[in-house]
């Protein structure tokens, strides 16, 4: 019951926001969901044995997701620059042989967490919040197809080392009825593109969320953790319901610009 109404609440509020808000605010909130995410994945890595530096990185993870829906800033200078700081500061504060693996992790924050949800925010900007619902309920129709056929005809597992539970079946059925949703619903709520563009869009989004939901598997196998953490209750924490949409986003916002 407890999962069945955060579940609900979340969605409400969510919906909420991409449907109401003006691009300013949903900055806002794309900045607090990157905060939190960050810190749950700053506590991931150090877990695994690459401890970021938290201050530097959460900042370099903050510009680069307020940085991508801006047009006149490169986004590649950003992270050139989130670079030299993460690698100065791990640098001065953590000696070798630890120091390339914080650098990394430190770096891989803005490029897992700030880019997407920034792309996140640019889809709103170039196709309005009707391409940021199509995006959402695409990523969810693929998991929740993905679930049943797999929990309805699973017997090879796609990942077994990753994510026991996750069947070859599963990610089949997420594959086939994620594009055929978004030909349907892309058709009304993101005209111009013909259903062959559709289909191809709608396959690589599910493939990038399942993708997504496999790395954040491996970090939290990694971990030892169930959880990214215990903040929504029953749901866990906000990387795990963000996992496949960190990578769905990407690709969807570059199919926007290519057509």
């Amino acid at each position: 019951m407890v999962r069945v109404l955060s579940g609900v609440t979340l969605a409400a509020v969510f919906l909420a926001v991409i449907w109401y808000a003006t691009p300013l605010l949903l900055l806002l909130v794309a900045l607090a969901v990157g905060a939190l995410a960050f810190t749950e994945y700053a506590r991931m890595a150090a877990a695994i044995g690459a401890p970021v530096p938290r201050a530097a990185s959460l900042a370099a993870t903050l510009i680069a997701l307020a940085m991508v829906p801006c047009p006149w800033v490169e986004t590649e200078s950003v992270l050139g620059v989130a670079l030299i700081v993460v690698a100065a500061i791990v640098m001065a504060r953590r000696p070798p042989p630890g120091s390339l693996a914080s650098v990394a992790a430190g770096l891989l924050a803005p490029i897992y967490i700030g880019l997407p949800l920034g792309a996140l925010v640019s889809v709103h900007a170039v196709a309005g919040r009707e391409a940021v619902l199509l995006l959402l309920a695409t990523v969810v129709v693929s998991d929740t197809a993905q679930y049943y056929t797999g929990r309805t005809l699973g017997r090879r597992p796609l990942a077994a080392r990753l994510s026991p539970k996750k069947t070859l079946e599963g990610a089949i059925g997420g594959l086939v009825v994620a594009p055929a949703f978004f030909v349907a619903a892309g058709a009304v709520w993101l005209p111009g593109p013909g259903p062959a563009t559709l289909a191809v869009a709608g396959l690589g989004i599910a493939a990038a969320g399942i993708a997504g939901d496999l790395f954040e598997s491996m970090l939290k196998r990694a971990a030892d953790i169930k959880d990214s953490s215990t903040l929504i209750p029953g749901h866990g924490g906000v990387l795990d319901r963000i996992d496949a949409l960190l990578f769905a986003t990407p690709v969807f916002l570059l199919f926007l610009r290519l057509t």
